[in-house]
């Protein structure tokens, strides 16, 4: 097996950051909703300590990326109180959205740095500029294509994922409800996208669009 430990270190470490960020993202949107639980907590916070779970943002994207496996990767979710909130149904959806929306943000922060990186690189740039130039549009280029991944599957309308919430507080009431449901066959039907290919086109047709846009 031929594995690039430079670059699988690069994407562990990209991915960590991205989903430090995107929770953190949910824990300060809370707090400035009115629900102080995740920040009383720490987990308005960049320290990926608060945030990482061993096995789902470290164990399960390292074996995926090593094997190629179908495995889901997670972080410690984010509590919320919503009946905290003025707006509990408004207010949930947009503290959900925050997620998704950060790594959007860190996308479109990446595919400046590799545009701007990628303009540095001339024929007569210096030596130590030619060394530390690549490595760096890598960095930038790993950035992009894991936060732009990371937001539209979170986006995905299966409960647990956030794109659920966000759907539920636009549904009506009845309907939400109805959506709720099906929360404990959630990862069931991730795995059944995952497994039958249908994850590929759910979510190839708009990371690639995302992704074509920001270049």
């Amino acid at each position: 097996m031929d594995i690039n430990v430079g670059q699988l270190f690069i994407s562990l470490l990209v991915l960590v950051f991205s989903l430090t960020v995107h929770e953190s993202a949910h824990a300060w949107a809370a707090n400035r909703l009115g629900d102080p639980t995740a920040m009383l907590l720490g987990r308005v916070s960049l320290n990926p300590v608060v945030h990482i779970d061993p096995v789902g943002t470290l164990l399960f994207p390292l074996l995926g990326m090593v094997t190629g496996a179908p495995l889901l990767g997670w972080a410690k979710p984010v509590p919320v109180a919503t009946w905290r909130f003025e707006q509990p149904r408004r207010d949930y959806l947009m503290v959900a959205a925050a997620g998704p929306l950060s790594n959007l943000a860190l996308a479109f922060v990446a595919a400046v740095a590799m545009r701007a990186l990628l303009g540095l690189g001339t024929p007569a740039e210096p030596a130590a500029a030619a060394a530390v130039i690549p490595p760096l549009t890598n960095l930038a280029w790993s950035a992009l294509q894991i936060n732009v991944l990371l937001a539209m599957f979170n986006l995905l309308p299966i409960p647990p994922l956030d794109g659920s919430s966000v759907l539920a507080g636009l549904l009506p009431e009845r309907l939400a409800a109805g959506l709720d449901r099906i929360r404990p066959y959630g990862f069931l039907l991730l795995y059944a996208l995952l497994l039958s290919g249908g994850f590929s086109l759910v979510i190839g047709v708009p990371y690639n669009y995302v992704l074509s846009w920001l270049l």
